[in-house]
């Protein structure tokens, strides 16, 4: 059997009581999505869903076989991992962030400014950091003022970076 392209939707910080339960970290904008989940995997290796609520900023989960505190505390500091057709789908003009990471970043004038190595996820809106080939990195808030297309099939995206922002 081919391996599974599996990706992180959240990350167990917890055990939660004594019945196996589990405190997962959403790292999602689609919390409720743990609502409906049937599966997920955790180091690859599939767990059956049996029970999940919101619970203020986290998830609690119940696995099948997951049965007592001593099984969850197994399970701590270890990501939820589903595979990319349990994502939930996108909007137009929504992107993952693993599927625009590695993009060139060219200006609107056509200079390249770097590759886009990371996302920083603020609250208030993603922040972009783009690393050039001598290794500065420019920070570029994630807002259409900012960002003004994103090319997934290219991996290109164009900006129009602030005046303060050394080109």
């Amino acid at each position: 059997m081919a391996e599974l392209d599996l990706f992180t939707i959240g990350q167990i910080v917890a055990p939660h009581g004594v019945r196996g339960d589990v405190r997962i970290y959403p790292d999602t904008d689609f919390p409720k999505r743990f609502l409906k989940m049937k599966y997920g995997y955790i180091d690859g290796k599939k767990y059956e869903v049996e029970s999940a609520r919101l619970h203020k900023r986290v998830v609690l989960m119940k696995f099948v076989g997951v049965d007592d505190r001593n099984a969850a505390e197994l399970l701590v500091k270890k990501d939820l991992q589903v595979p990319r057709e349990d994502l939930v789908p996108l909007q137009k003009g929504q992107h993952y962030i693993y599927d625009i990471l590695g993009s060139a970043v060219y200006d609107l004038q056509g200079h390249e400014l770097g590759k886009l190595t990371d996302v920083l996820r603020t609250g208030s809106n993603d922040v972009y950091v783009v690393t050039a080939d001598d290794g500065k990195e420019t920070l570029l808030a994630a807002i259409p003022d900012v960002i003004k297309s994103i090319d997934e099939s290219a991996k290109k995206i164009v900006v129009d970076p602030p005046e303060w922002v050394d080109e």
